[in-house]
């Protein structure tokens, strides 16, 4: 595959995420015992984790999908815009959003506010993978995969410019590939 060329190397492997995955599940399942989560994916990294992960959730889910887009310039994020919203309402549920990676906290800070705003019973969060160094806003990541380092992470749903989302496992991209195209 072509696309390994580009991962100077591998930060988590596909065996080390299935088990991560599978902890997370048993989690998720022994907190939310009794009460049906509604599952909200942000499009697009975190649809690989969410379907991995809603299969290890022995409560009973419901799954619906939002988009955002940060925006500035490279990496750096000046405002939020929802391109997609929630299909149905969240008023009464308890909501598990689920994100591939948390970086800024300038997304989800808005996105809870917003679901907390639209009468969720509760709201909490899961994410593969948490970059505390570059948070920017202050957010409670409630589930956290794994921790990684300010590095440039692609695969298993993370991407750049569109590519790399289908690795099996989480990559650091070599610089010379996103300084080539404009990236940080």
């Amino acid at each position: 595959m072509a696309d390994h060329e580009d991962v100077r190397e591998v930060l988590i492997g596909e065996e080390e995420i299935a088990r991560k995955v599978q902890e997370l599940g048993e989690a998720i399942s022994r907190d939310y015992a009794g009460r049906e989560i509604r599952l909200v994916g942000v499009l697009t990294g975190a649809a690989v984790f969410l379907s991995d992960l809603m299969r290890r959730i022995r409560a009973p889910v419901q799954v619906d999908f939002l988009r955002c887009r940060s925006y500035g310039d490279g990496t750096e994020s000046s405002g939020v815009s929802l391109l997609q919203d929630l299909v149905e309402p969240v008023e009464g549920c308890h909501v598990l959003v689920v994100e591939d990676i948390i970086d800024t906290g300038t997304t989800l800070n808005r996105l809870l506010n917003d679901l907390e705003a639209r009468g969720a019973a509760s709201v909490q969060v899961v994410a593969l993978l948490d970059k505390p160094s570059r948070r920017k806003v202050p957010v409670k990541v409630d589930y956290v995969g794994f921790t990684v380092p300010d590095e440039w992470v692609v695969g298993y749903g993370l991407d750049f410019a569109q590519r790399y989302r289908n690795l099996p496992f989480v990559g650091v991209l070599k610089p010379r590939v996103y300084q080539q195209q404009g990236g940080d």
